[in-house]
């Protein structure tokens, strides 16, 4: 079934919604509903330095009672890379401390810095946000992740450059993270393969791991078997085994422009070098200089399946299925692109994947904007309910410009939960008590939303908009809606 409009929402309409925090209308939420900001980039952090900026995937990792008082603690990743304004996250866990890596800023100029990536520790308690500090640095553009079962998070970068001439490390590893500060070993876990790295997913009851690899039309879907199963801090540092997915029967499968309902049986191919450096790939559309990544190159040659982009991926305990965000499957539709028909680049898709059975199921896949604009993260309520994250520029609708959180109902329909409506003047900066020198007026409202996370309860709703950089803490009458 093409889907080409969202349905409405049973949350009901949206509207703009003033920050508990700041007062500003940031964004547009359902009657009901309120939040609260914290964390923004150039916040001082508990070390006194400025929060880093990129906000982009989390967790609550844990939830306890600390005298007598309910605590959330939350691990929040930043997808930054050279940054010589921000410089480094100074904590105690950290890996790349080379100080002149060359990078390009966002406009594709060069720039020369230290790895300003990495993670941080952000503690909500009693319902209000409290404090800030440093967990990981000596990163770069640590993108998505995943939460594990004893309650630490995997941080992974979505960048295989290799600074090693420059006085660096490579890169393009996954990091465990720890709550308890000083804890966090800042050690890359190369058995999870060199790539770009997008999320994690945890299965607690096959004991592995599941991962997404953003590279777009090289992109392959991977499992991590621990060779340590006791599921402890430092576990997955004493190494395992990476496989890669190949569909039964068929090689070399292709799933860039999938249907909605679309199954296939898969099976995994063992990657004999997870490290492997990248290596030529020259499969249409590419050409001879393309390199994608070694695991992609070592399982596409014995016969893996590939995808657009993956990226968001997220286990439910509820269904004990694992679900899966490719962001640009499907066709280019708009005849103005230079991309134009071209499979891959399309708005995206939702997969599910029963890893008792190794099924792979598409049960969503975006024909129009309007009823999906390039979804990123991904999450399951408590509650069963998904909630997507938009990264698509932006959509026009009843409700204005803006990017957005969608639900997903089990028949595959989208609705809007919330708008990005980020709008900042001077006055705007001044009135939140913000630096200019790191928030900067003008309109983010086509930014991107990432690192959706339920804490435990279901009550609360933590997310990031990615620029200027926040953090949001949403609750309000979820029992309305699917959420």
């Amino acid at each position: 079934m093409i889907r080409l409009e969202p349905i409405a929402s049973p949350y009901g309409p949206v509207a703009p919604v003033r920050d508990q925090t700041t007062g500003l209308p940031l964004l547009q939420l359902p009657q009901g509903f309120t939040y609260q900001s914290f964390g923004w980039s150039g916040d001082l952090m508990a070390d006194g330095r400025p929060n880093p900026t990129n906000h982009d995937g989390m967790a609550v990792v844990r939830s306890r009672l600390v005298n007598g008082q309910a605590e959330l603690t939350l691990i929040r990743n930043h997808e930054a890379g050279v940054n010589p304004l921000y410089g480094r996250i100074e904590a105690p866990g950290f890996y790349d401390r080379g100080t002149d890596l060359v990078g390009e800023d966002d406009d594709d100029n060069p720039i020369t810095g230290p790895a300003a990536g990495g993670t941080t520790k952000l503690v909500f308690t009693e319902g209000r946000f409290t404090a800030i500090e440093p967990a990981l640095g000596g990163t770069i553009v640590n993108c998505a992740g995943g939460h594990t079962p004893w309650g630490t998070w995997i941080t992974c970068e979505e960048d295989k450059t290799d600074f090693t001439e420059m006085g660096g490390e490579p890169h393009g590893y996954a990091f465990e993270v720890s709550p308890e500060t000083g804890e966090t070993s800042g050690i890359p876990i190369k058995a999870m393969g060199r790539m770009d790295h997008e999320a994690v997913a945890f299965d607690p009851i096959g004991g592995a791991i599941y991962l997404t690899e953003d590279d777009r039309n090289q992109a392959g879907l991977y499992k991590f078997v621990p060779r340590d199963q006791s599921q402890r801090l430092g576990s997955l540092e004493q190494g395992g085994t990476l496989y890669m997915a190949k569909v039964v029967g068929t090689e070399k499968a292709d799933l860039l422009n999938p249907s909605m309902g679309d199954q296939h049986q898969i099976e995994w191919v063992e990657i004999e070098d997870p490290d492997l450096a990248p290596q030529p790939f020259t499969e249409a559309p590419f050409e001879a200089d393309n390199k994608a990544s070694g695991p992609f190159v070592q399982g596409r040659d014995q016969g893996g399946l590939r995808m657009s982009r993956l990226e968001g991926i997220f286990y439910s305990a509820r269904d004990q299925r694992i679900y899966i965000v490719d962001t640009s499957s499907g066709r280019e539709m708009d005849p103005a692109s230079e991309n134009h028909g071209k499979e891959g680049f399309g708005d995206g898709s939702v997969w599910t994947l029963d890893p008792a059975t190794d099924r792979l199921t598409c049960i969503f896949q975006s024909e129009n904007p309007q009823a999906g604009n390039n979804f990123d993260n991904i999450t399951v309520s408590p509650r069963g309910g998904v909630l997507l994250c938009e990264d698509g520029g932006g959509v026009e609708d009843a409700f204005g410009m803006g990017e957005r959180l969608m639900g997903l109902t089990p028949a595959g329909e989208t609705y809007l939960f919330a708008k990005n409506n980020v709008q900042l003047t001077a006055a705007d900066i001044r009135q939140a008590g913000k630096s200019a020198e790191f928030v900067k007026e003008g309109d983010y409202r086509d930014t991107e939303w990432a690192g959706a996370t339920f804490d435990p309860s279901g009550q609360w709703l933590f997310v990031n908009l990615q620029s200027p950089g926040i953090t949001f803490a949403i609750t309000g009458p979820w029992e309305r809606g699917l959420l």
